[in-house]
């Protein structure tokens, strides 16, 4: 399929290695696909599900972009939401030993890019995302930021908004700048938020 501008969204469980290797499977295997589902269902700007990638989930947008207030309520709504369903099933799961696993290890981050051309090949029932920037939007999970839990938007992005409605919209929280050199990619330069006060 041809090319076309596209956003792209990933939000990813933190934690999810310690959480998978200290917790039992009988645990782990409803807790995880809960919180997935949780994030899936307060999606509300119409992204759509190219790949559930065991502690994350690639969301995709072509066309046009939702105004900058509507994606980074898009996703406080995924934090909060998470964070709800990490309370419930802490209580559901309280007579299973490791319960406790559930809010003390798990986090949730977003990363937020924009690619001019992005390809959604049809594979089987799925749509698989292709290109450079579905590589980039991959590599900024692996990043310089020393928190767990944050929105993390790239340098394209944030280009395709002014200035000032950024700023109006972060009135809750500073935005912070950074860059990471990626081999065979390069230096690629994003700004995050911390997203944790906005769990209490």
């Amino acid at each position: 399929m041809e090319a076309s501008p596209t956003l792209i969204c990933i939000p990813d469980i933190s934690g999810f290695t310690k959480f998978m290797s200290s917790t039992n499977i009988q645990l782990s295997s409803k807790v995880i696909p809960a919180l997935l589902n949780k994030v899936i269902y307060a999606n509300k700007i119409g992204l759509k599900v190219s790949e559930i990638e065991g502690d994350a989930i690639l969301f995709y947008l072509p066309g046009k972009l939702p105004s900058f207030k509507e994606l980074i309520d898009q996703c406080r709504l995924f934090y909060t939401e998470f964070y709800a369903q990490l309370d419930v099933l802490h209580k559901k799961y309280k007579k299973n030993e490791q319960s406790n696993n559930i809010p003390e290890i798990l986090g949730l981050k977003i990363v937020l890019h924009y690619g001019k051309q992005v390809s959604s090949v049809p594979i089987g029932k799925n749509i698989k995302l292709m290109g450079e920037d579905v590589i980039i939007a991959h590599r900024l999970l692996k990043n310089k930021i020393s928190i767990n839990e944050y929105i993390l938007l790239s340098e394209d992005l944030l280009l395709e908004y002014k200035k000032e409605t950024i700023e109006h919209n972060f009135g809750w929280g500073r935005l912070y700048e950074r860059g990471t050199k990626y081999k065979h990619i390069g230096e690629v330069n994003y700004s995050f938020i911390n997203l944790e006060p906005l769990a209490y």
